[in-house]
């Protein structure tokens, strides 16, 4: 007795019909999408959220329905610029003033110090500097607090400036020292060859090729400098008072000016994403520079 399997057998010539493959659901491109768009809300969120408060009424801020759509307003922003409240152009140029002069400052030192601990292989001196990096800046508060205050130098610029060169210097320094690993010694040997000192050859060869080096390095330690709060609220005075620590002034002892605190978080935050903006080629650049060598 024959069955409908071996019937259908029969009828096809003994070669049974190829058999339909389900295709499997890739999870990848969804899975990687959805990561990607997890990454970007975390980060772009609370900026929109930032900027859509500043054009916000206080009252409006706590009412979830006015999230997205209220009638805006620019009070917080007359208010961050009152000049009952405070003067924010001049605490906008100390801070533009501290970040420039530190930044300076640290990239004359540095370069010519990261050159040497590169092409001399000074490792304990780097070790040395890898220890400022370790150290936490909060430690060295009090003690730099002390010693200025028994200079009479408190509430000057001066202390602000060596107080951020505490950490820009040694950033720098371990940028342009993966930076310099890179660049093969023979060119500045075929520069003395043809008459070159090897300061010059430091100047006119080594120097000019480390552009994008110390474009990366200017700008991470001139982002450092600008978002400084812990050093710039116990070293600076009324006078040089930076941009982070005035938008604390907006915070009181019983209620918080949260319109007029995120237009003024706008404020400084808008410069450096500017300059993140336009110079992010060179960030990557110099980043990556010393990733690989030879």
């Amino acid at each position: 007795m024959t069955t409908t399997a071996d019937t259908r057998t029969l009828v096809t010539g003994g070669a049974r019909p190829p058999m339909r493959r389900r295709r499997k659901f890739r999870w990848g491109p969804v899975g990687r999408f959805v990561g990607l768009a997890l990454i970007v809300l975390a980060f772009l969120g609370p900026i929109v959220w930032m900027v859509l408060a500043s054009f916000k009424l206080n009252v409006q801020i706590y009412d979830p329905t006015k999230a997205f759509l209220f009638d805006p307003t620019l009070e917080n922003y007359g208010t961050v610029f009152d000049p009952r409240r405070g003067n924010y152009l001049v605490y906008i140029w100390n801070s533009f003033f501290v970040a420039f002069m530190a930044t300076a400052l640290s990239l004359v030192l540095a370069v010519p110090a990261a050159y040497a601990m590169s092409r001399f292989m000074m490792n304990k001196s780097a070790m040395v500097v890898l220890l400022a990096r370790i150290i936490p800046g909060v430690s060295l508060l009090v003690p730099w607090y002390f010693i200025f205050a028994q200079l009479k130098m408190t509430g000057g610029y001066l202390p602000l400036i060596l107080s951020h060169m505490f950490v820009s210097l040694p950033l720098i320094l371990y940028i342009m020292m993966s930076f310099f690993d890179q660049l093969p010694e023979e060119l500045e040997e075929s520069a003395q060859v043809d008459g070159l000192t090897a300061i010059g050859a430091f100047f006119r060869i080594t120097l000019p090729l480390s552009v994008p080096g110390i474009a990366t390095a200017t700008i991470l330690s001139f982002i450092f400098s600008w978002n400084n709060f812990m050093f710039a609220l116990v070293l600076s005075g009324n006078a040089t008072k930076t941009l982070p620590v005035a938008i604390f002034d907006f915070i009181g002892y019983a209620s918080i000016d949260w319109g007029a605190l995120m237009a003024a978080s706008v404020v400084v935050t808008t410069p450096i994403m500017l300059i993140a903006l336009f110079t992010q080629r060179y960030i990557v650049t110099g980043l990556t520079a010393g990733a690989t060598k030879g």
